[in-house]
């Protein structure tokens, strides 16, 4: 897919070389996806109005021409920036990338964010398509095998404890394609996803409700040391563990 040219999309100046208001209306009506289209410097040139509502705007004209780093403070601009330019560098696309982002005013979301490199019809890439589609509501208990039920309590309360999707897929008595397919459509991401965003997701909290050291909350979560959470921590939520704690937000 990231090796497909879609000539044309994007002119030499970074401005759509085609009609892109069928996209912008259809993604406009997607209120849990921010879409974008951004130009060879990273720079929006399509966006859909729930990108503009995350980011605390009015209108797309706020965001267009902009990068991520000119709209939001410290990393939550500096890291997806970065991202882009990894993309545009390399050519090699994000796929369904677990990142814990902040909607205006500070509300915490998960998200899967993938950006695909754009080429033109040299192969050139010039540009980045790409969302970020936050996480639904799991599916009722109810509806949930068994065994998976059994699974997914083992993480909920063993998090803590060296765990793997394999172990969690013979925990429910299923081979791991399987148990990974039904995890996906629950959760809407992969067994190693659900691992690393439970624990990241308790060691926020124990970041806001307790006094521990970071090293002791890294090693409560499952993390090897205080550097593992770190790097972990960041890659998802764009703050360090120190700065989530001292309540630094976009």
């Amino acid at each position: 897919m990231s090796n497909i040219p879609l000539p044309g999309l994007l002119r030499a100046d970074g401005t759509p070389g085609v009609d892109t208001r069928l996209l912008e209306q259809i993604f406009d009506q997607m209120h849990d996806t921010a879409f974008f289209i951004k130009d060879e410097h990273g720079r929006y040139r399509v966006v859909n109005h729930s990108l503009v509502e995350r980011h605390g705007f009015q209108s797309k004209s706020q965001v267009l021409g902009r990068r991520p780093c000119d709209l939001c403070p410290g990393d939550f601009g500096r890291l997806p920036a970065e991202q882009d330019a990894q993309v545009l560098r390399t050519g090699k696309p994000i796929i369904e990338r677990l990142e814990l982002h902040w909607h205006t005013p500070h509300r915490p979301v998960w998200c899967l964010t993938t950006k695909l490199p754009i080429r033109d019809a040299k192969g050139r890439v010039n540009g980045i398509i790409g969302i970020s589609k936050d996480l639904g509501a799991p599916v009722p208990t109810q509806e949930i095998p068994v065994g998976v039920t059994i699974a997914l309590r083992r993480l909920e309360t063993g998090y803590d404890e060296p765990i793997t999707p394999s172990q969690l897929a013979a925990l429910a008595h299923m081979p791991p394609t399987r148990f990974a397919r039904i995890i996906k459509r629950i959760h809407g991401i992969s067994p190693m996803q659900l691992i690393t965003k439970t624990r990241i997701a308790a060691g926020s909290r124990l970041l806001r409700e307790s006094q521990q050291t970071i090293a002791d909350i890294a090693l409560q979560c499952g993390f090897c040391d205080h550097s593992a959470f770190t790097r972990a921590f960041r890659k998802l939520t764009g703050l360090s563990p120190t700065q989530f704690r001292a309540g630094a937000e976009p």
